[in-house]
C-alpha cells in the first residue's frame, strides 16, 4: 500500500516565517532593554566621584508612504494638537520666518500657537537651551584626545556597555553594539539631529576605536579583556549627564492611549490654559516625535505603544530612552535603533511610528523650515553625509547609508513635509 505524500508548504507559510525572522532582531532589542531596565531597578546607580562642580547641564516608513497625511485607516490616534486659528486677528508680516500661501492668521498675544501650526516665538524662547553647540564641540574635542582612565559596569544601558572615566575628569557612556549597525545608527541619528536643528536635545557623541594597546585604551587594558569587546570594534562615547529623571508621556498619550480611546484634538483654549512648563515640554515632544519618525526609531515611545498589547498601563510609566534635565529640558538618549536598524524593520514598527507623527499638528517653525528645505532640494541624505564626514573623524569605519536607506530617508522627509502642509490646510479652514 502506497503512503500518501505530504504536500509541500505553499508560499504563504514560508513568507510568514521570513517576516517573523526579520522581526526577531527588533523584538530581541526591546526585550534586552526591558531586562536591563529591570536589572537597573534592582541595582543602585554608580555614585559620582568627586570632581569639579558641573556647570549648565548641557556642557559637563515605510519605504513608500501609504497614502497622503490625514487619510483614513488610523483607528487609534487623531490629531493631538490641531489648534484652530483665532478669527478676526490682524495678519502680520512674516519677517523672513517660515510661511506659505494659505497660512492662517497669527494668534493673539499670549497664545502658544501662531498661524495655526507653529509654536509661538515667545514659547520657544522658554525651552531650555540643552547642549549648546560650542560647549558640545569642546567636550567632543576633549573626549577624543583623552585617555580612558577606568571602565565601570552599570548606568549605561546594556550589560555590554561601560561607564568610562576619562583622563580629563569627565565621564562618558561607552556603547558597544550587538552589531555595528547600532553604533552606526547612533552616530547618524546624532548628526541628522544637527541637520534638523535639534542636536541640542542629544548628548554630545563621538566614535572611538577599541585598541587595547593604543594610547586611548592602554590604561584599561585589563578591563577590556573582561568586557569581551572585539579588538578594532567601533564604539560610541556619549557624554554622561548627572541628575536626569524619567519622563512619562504627556497626558494625551498617557491618559488616552492605554485606555484604547481615540485621542481628541486639543483646542486653542485648552492649550492656552496649560501651565508654561507643560507647553514647553510639548514643544520638545513635537520635535521628538518628528525625529523618531524620520529615523524610524522604535526604541522610545513606539516600544511603549507596542507593549500596550500586554501592559495596558505602560503609557503611564517612564518613556524609554527619554530623560529630563533639572531645568526641564528633554534629553533624547540612546538613538542606536534609528535609521539603519529601524529602516530594516519598517514593516513591523511603522504601524506605531506613523500614527504618532499624525498625532502632532503643531511644530517648531525652524524644524518645519528645515524639513521644507530638505524636501525642496531632495538633499536629506546628501546633507547628512556632508555633516557626518565633516564632524566625525571615524565615519569611514562604519560607512554611510546604503542607496536604498538614503531613498527611505528622503521619502520620510517628504512624508513629514506633506503632513505639515496637511496640518496647515486644516488650520486655515477652521
Amino acid at each position: 500500500m502506497k503512503r500518501a505524500r505530504r504536500a509541500a508548504p505553499g508560499p504563504l507559510p514560508v513568507l510568514g516565517l521570513l517576516l517573523l525572522l526579520g522581526a526577531l532582531p527588533g523584538l530581541w532589542t526591546v526585550l534586552l532593554r526591558r531586562e536591563e531596565e529591570a536589572r537597573r531597578e534592582r541595582e543602585p546607580e554608580p555614585r559620582a566621584a568627586a570632581g569639579p562642580p558641573p556647570g549648565r547641564w548641557g556642557w559637563g516608513r515605510s519605504p513608500a508612504p501609504r497614502g497622503e497625511p490625514g487619510g483614513g485607516g488610523q483607528k487609534t490616534f487623531r490629531t493631538l494638537l490641531a489648534v484652530p486659528a483665532a478669527k478676526g486677528r490682524a495678519e502680520r508680516g512674516s519677517e523672513g520666518r517660515f510661511a506659505a500661501a494659505g497660512s492662517p492668521p497669527p494668534a493673539a498675544a499670549g497664545s502658544p500657537v501662531e498661524r495655526g501650526i507653529f509654536w509661538s516665538r515667545e514659547l520657544e524662547e522658554q525651552v531650555p537651551p540643552g547642549f549648546a553647540a560650542e560647549e558640545a564641540a569642546a567636550w567632543l574635542s576633549a573626549a577624543r584626545a583623552a585617555r580612558v582612565a577606568s571602565l565601570e559596569r552599570g548606568g549605561c544601558g546594556r550589560s555590554s556597555n561601560r561607564l568610562a572615566r576619562l583622563s580629563d575628569g569627565s565621564r562618558a557612556c561607552v556603547r558597544y553594539g550587538i552589531n555595528p549597525e547600532q553604533i552606526q545608527g547612533e552616530a547618524l541619528s546624532y548628526h541628522l539631529a544637527g541637520v534638523l536643528g535639534m542636536q541640542e536635545r542629544l548628548p554630545p557623541m563621538a566614535l572611538a576605536l577599541v585598541e587595547a594597546r593604543g594610547r586611548q585604551w592602554e590604561p584599561v587594558r585589563e578591563e577590556l579583556r573582561g568586557s569581551h569587546w572585539a579588538e578594532g570594534a567601533v564604539v560610541s562615547l556619549t557624554r554622561w549627564v548627572d541628575n536626569l529623571t524619567a519622563v512619562v508621556a504627556p497626558a494625551p498619550w498617557g491618559a488616552e492611549a492605554g485606555a484604547g480611546r481615540r485621542l481628541q484634538p486639543l483646542s486653542a483654549g485648552e492649550l492656552g490654559g496649560l501651565p508654561p512648563s507643560q507647553l514647553v515640554e510639548l514643544v520638545q515632544w513635537s520635535d521628538l516625535i518628528l525625529f523618531d519618525y524620520l529615523t524610524a526609531n522604535f526604541d522610545r515611545l513606539v516600544s511603549n505603544l507596542f507593549s500596550l498589547q500586554w501592559d495596558p498601563r505602560v503609557m503611564r510609566r517612564a518613556t524609554s530612552n527619554l530623560l529630563r534635565a533639572p531645568d526641564g529640558g528633554l534629553v533624547f538618549m540612546d538613538n542606536e535603533a534609528g535609521l539603519v536598524h529601524g529602516y530594516r524593520l519598517l514593516a513591523m514598527w511603522d504601524p506605531y511610528n506613523e500614527p504618532l507623527l499624525r498625532s502632532v499638528c503643531v511644530f517648531r517653525e525652524g524644524t518645519a523650515r528645515r524639513v521644507a528645505e530638505l524636501h525642496r532640494r531632495r538633499s536629506a541624505a546628501a546633507e547628512l553625509r556632508r555633516r557626518y564626514r565633516a564632524r566625525e573623524p571615524l565615519w569611514a569605519r562604519l560607512g554611510f547609508l546604503s542607496e536604498r536607506q538614503a531613498e527611505l530617508l528622503q521619502a520620510r522627509v517628504d512624508f513629514v513635509h506633506r503632513h505639515i502642509a496637511h496640518c496647515r490646510a486644516q488650520a486655515a479652514v477652521l
